[in-house]
């Protein structure tokens, strides 16, 4: 599954964003716990996969959470404090796969106030027990991610919560740009190398997407801070929840069926952010999908590095940007993809791992030794 783009417009409201990003970056720099996280050059799996260099950005020590949600949460939920000042406790609610729940979590207790998570039934219990670590309560949902959405939103309707939701639809659009702007703080850490001067020192962006709010926001960032001169762009998703794929080539966010789930959790969603998609539509160079295989290939691969490779660990979600740069570079099926996002030799690829093993047993299961310490 794939599709060519041309990535000739530059995506909506991108002057608002960076302003909105600005914003975000000084909170962060506020935050006792606040680093930038480490850019890693892969000369060793670079080599192996037939491209010039490869470096990657690896999230997975971001606030002592694992994952880089907590960039968007944590300025979702100050700005809208800043907006609605009041002196008694507030509830946030959210649905979540794991790592955004946590976020949220970990944002709100910060704060001072409380969380409510809803989450699918089938998530992995070391994902519910983090997010329950953070003070919040956890509400199984068995029907899944979307219906958790659903279900967040009409607990927030009705017991007056407020949703801190990075999908946005019509009517539900300002947080989930807050939640945008905060990850551009992560994009601005690459500064000044492997993005330095008026043209970037890389060729190739892989971003992975679930609803799609992330990749969205880091396609603003490569076209606010580049324009024409951006590197090329390619979207991942897994076969099994390309809610991306399947709305660009709708032209709107459109319903797939996900009953058959991905182990890349983050990433199993059957409806894209409506402003997300309109982002990406026009922005980037290609959507692709790839089979599970590849994500699990990708953490066993960054586990056990070669030459002076450092060892990365990578949850199933965290590694299919990687997963993605395997399949390109090895899948005959793609090669009209990477032919088309002329990926070779002398590609200078960025790349983001975006968790770590947020799931240690599953992780162990996969690599084959426990998590390191």
């Amino acid at each position: 599954m794939h599709l060519l783009l041309e990535g000739s417009c530059a995506p909506p409201r991108m002057a608002e964003l960076a302003a909105l990003a600005d914003e975000a970056l000084a909170f962060h720099r506020t935050i006792d716990e606040y680093a930038p996280t480490p850019c890693h050059r892969l000369d060793g799996l670079a080599h192996e996969l037939g491209v010039g260099s490869l470096w990657l950005k690896d999230e997975s020590s971001r606030f002592g959470l694992g994952a880089f949600k907590a960039l968007g949460a944590s300025f979702a939920i100050e700005r809208w404090l800043r907006d609605h000042p009041r002196s008694g406790p507030v509830t946030f609610t959210t649905a979540t796969d794991g790592n955004h729940g946590r976020a949220v979590a970990w944002s709100a207790r910060r704060a001072g106030h409380r969380a409510v998570v809803f989450i699918p039934a089938h998530a992995s219990p070391a994902r519910v027990a983090a997010i329950e670590a953070e003070g919040a309560e956890v509400i199984p949902v068995a029907e899944g991610y979307d219906a958790a959405v659903r279900q967040a939103h009409a607990a927030a309707v009705a017991r007056g919560w407020v949703a801190i939701q990075d999908t946005a639809t019509p009517g539900y659009e300002t947080i989930p740009e807050w939640i945008a702007a905060g990850y551009w703080t992560h994009a601005r850490e690459l500064e000044p190398f492997p993005h330095a001067g008026a043209r970037p020192e890389v060729d190739l962006v892989l971003l992975h997407a679930g609803v799609g709010t992330w990749a969205a926001a880091i396609v603003a960032y490569y076209w606010h801070r580049y324009g024409a001169r951006r590197p090329r762009i390619a979207i991942v998703e897994p076969t099994t929840a390309a809610c991306i794929l399947a709305g660009v080539k709708a032209g709107a966010a459109v319903a797939i069926d996900a009953t058959r789930r991905t182990v890349m959790a983050g990433l199993d969603c059957a409806l894209a952010s409506t402003t997300a998609l309109a982002a990406l539509r026009e922005s980037v160079d290609a959507c692709f999908a790839i089979d599970d295989a590849w994500t699990l290939a990708a953490m066993r691969r960054l586990s056990t590095p070669t030459g002076a490779d450092p060892e990365v660990i990578a949850g199933e979600s965290g590694a299919a940007s990687v997963a993605g740069l395997m399949a390109l570079t090895t899948d005959p099926v793609l090669a009209p993809v990477a032919e088309h996002l002329r990926v070779g030799p002398e590609s200078r690829v960025v790349v983001w791992s975006t968790e770590g093993a947020t799931d240690p047993t599953h992780w162990e299961a996969v690599v084959g030794r426990p998590v390191p310490a």
